[in-house]
């Protein structure tokens, strides 16, 4: 099978074994989602879910954030990892939203990687979950490591994934193919063990057992 048909048949298989498709991070509006993909990095979404509640009563818009300062966000994320350069990102990025966007998220790629701390893999996120934009590919540690193994490419370089992978997959798919990845990435392609006999891939993924 050639790349684009093994892309294929894997849009299919784990549509047909993960018929919902959805985040595993909660948030309501487009502002948490980008604060909680932010924190996420380098932090399981349980985590993330645990800490955003009380931080999304405390910070209800962009403007909260931009007048508050990163030792007080801090205070609320300690147990995401990394918590001070993320409080420090989170407060930048909001004043940012604030003097440029009147405190809305803007919807770009461009626009979105320029606010700081947030990659492509964030704005990905952001373009598909909240604006619902075809091809928006977010390339993460399942993503890479389940495309890897099914032989759709040879890279470790996220933008280079992201690109290859946005040629390969149907730009009306490719958003809820990378989350049905991460919910396989977990249950059965996991980064300690394939457990390719119960991998609904295993007749056209490329990795041998």
């Amino acid at each position: 099978m050639r790349k684009k048909e093994i892309a294929l048949a894997a849009v299919e298989a784990l549509k047909n074994e993960y018929p919902d498709s959805i985040c595993s991070l909660e948030y309501t509006d487009p502002l948490q989602c980008l604060v909680a993909t932010r924190l996420s990095a380098q932090c399981t979404d349980a985590r993330v879910n645990m800490v955003t509640p009380a931080l999304f009563e405390r910070y209800t818009c962009a403007e909260d954030f931009a007048a508050s300062t990163p030792d007080e966000v801090a205070e609320y994320i300690k147990s995401c990892g990394l918590y001070k350069t993320k409080s420090r990102d989170i407060v930048a990025m909001a004043r940012v939203l604030v003097d440029r966007y009147g405190g809305e998220v803007p919807s770009t790629l461009d626009e979105l990687t320029a606010l700081p701390g947030i990659g492509r893999k964030t704005a990905n996120l952001v373009m598909g979950d909240i604006f619902g934009m075809p091809g928006a590919v977010v390339v993460d540690t399942h993503c890479i490591r389940i495309t890897r193994r099914l032989g759709l490419h040879d890279e470790t370089d996220q933008k280079k994934i992201e690109l290859i992978l946005r040629s390969l997959l149907p730009s009306n798919e490719s958003n809820d193919f990378c989350h049905r990845l991460v919910l396989h990435g977990r249950a059965v392609c996991t980064a300690r063990k394939a457990m390719c006999e119960s991998c609904c891939m295993q007749s056209f993924c490329r990795k041998k057992p």
